[in-house]
């Protein structure tokens, strides 16, 4: 039986950010706790025989330059559809906003999402699903594109930290599945931030 990888992903990480202000505190807290639950036989996606061996994930060096304070422009009038995953599931979510921001002057915008079944739960109906891929993909981090978790923001702005972007479940172990990330999703620069591609 296929895993839902988001969910547990979910469940594991609870990003925190300082909002509107970059904190490499919050990085290093979302590293540690990250290496803490892929150490864990009980949390770990790991297969057994790298589990064995897993001493840390690969970062990329935390940078300022990654955390944006982005404008948040919610969804009007959208439709729950069905997420491409890297199986045969296709779980609801609906469209929640589109955030713009800029990084090296660069002027870039990403969809935000909305998990219908997640949506709920009362511990997480606050809970956004951001997938990404960039040019680093398939050249130091996953070529699948890499995923953050953020909370529905209180008014227009969101604060985006992308050294806390970590790799889906399918990136250590083929039996999960997971969502990938949509066309619309794809940066034409390098986000040289987060997790690295594993091994």
């Amino acid at each position: 039986m296929m895993k839902n990888s988001v969910l547990i992903l979910l469940l594991v990480f609870n990003c925190t950010y300082s909002q509107g202000k970059f904190s490499k505190n919050d990085a290093e807290k979302f590293q540690k706790t990250i290496n803490t639950e892929y150490a864990d036989a009980k949390t770990s996606p790991l297969k057994e025989e790298d589990l064995k061996l897993f001493k840390s994930l690969e970062f990329y060096p935390i940078n300022s330059r990654y955390f944006v304070n982005a404008k948040f422009v919610p969804a009007k009038n959208e439709k729950a559809f069905d997420m491409k995953t890297s199986t045969s599931r296709r779980p609801k979510y609906i469209k929640y906003g589109t955030v713009f921001f800029t990084i090296d002057g660069v002027a870039l915008q990403l969809s935000l999402y909305q998990d219908v079944q997640l949506s709920k739960s009362d511990k997480y109906k606050d809970h956004l699903f951001l997938p990404f891929s960039d040019l680093t993909c398939g050249k130091g981090s996953y070529a699948g594109g890499r995923y953050i978790d953020l909370k529905i923001p209180k008014g227009d702005r969101i604060s985006i930290d992308f050294n806390q972007a970590y790799n889906p479940y399918c990136a250590y172990n083929y039996k999960y599945s997971c969502p990938i990330v949509p066309s619309e999703n794809d940066l034409n620069v390098e986000i040289k931030a987060g997790v690295k591609t594993f091994h």
